[in-house]
């Protein structure tokens, strides 16, 4: 192996990728919903490559069906910056696949992009049981599979603790094969 080759390999390797390095702060978002009980899915919005907004699953705790990981961002976002602030250079991280709902408020509020872990087979909408995110009316580009044993083993942690067994499907989530 040449030295040039050897530099870019290690350099690949050593450096986490952009979409990784927020997709962490994703996961840690989704264990604070794993610490309060709650499904753990987080969500976190950045602008020009900084942090501008977080969000975790709070269903149960505000007894709020809507109270999803990308919403409660999206919320925060908007306490932070005002309705009146464009979201078309924002990219949401979450680390599932996000539903009909939060793919919905991404493409209605014209977010630039999406980048989930997880994905969701059955009720994710950015191509797992529908597929809104990526429809030629849609503008938000999206990118699935960002640490993706990370954002499954939160889920699976969660789960096998709510069925007391192993856990690859249940009823808010069915995992896809590997």
């Amino acid at each position: 192996m040449r030295f040039a080759d050897r530099r870019l390999f290690s350099a690949s390797m050593s450096k986490p990728t952009r979409d990784g390095k927020f997709m962490r702060l994703a996961l840690a978002e989704a264990r604070k919903a794993l610490d309060e009980g709650e499904v753990p899915i987080g969500a976190v919005a950045v602008r020009r490559g900084r942090v501008v907004a977080r969000g975790h699953n709070r269903r149960n705790a505000l007894g709020d069906l809507t109270a999803h990981a990308e919403m409660m961002c999206l919320r925060d976002l908007s306490r932070r910056e005002g309705l009146a602030k464009r979201l078309s250079d924002v990219t949401i991280y979450s680390t599932l696949e996000p539903c009909a709902m939060c793919s919905g408020a991404m493409i209605h509020h014209r977010v630039a992009r999406c980048v989930w872990g997880e994905s969701d087979t059955l009720l994710g909408a950015a191509g797992g049981a529908l597929d809104i995110l990526n429809r030629r009316t849609s503008r938000v580009r999206g990118k699935g599979g960002v640490l993706r044993k990370e954002c499954r083993a939160l889920l699976l942690e969660f789960f096998e603790k709510q069925l007391g067994r192993p856990a690859t499907s249940w009823e808010d989530i069915r995992l896809p094969n590997e």
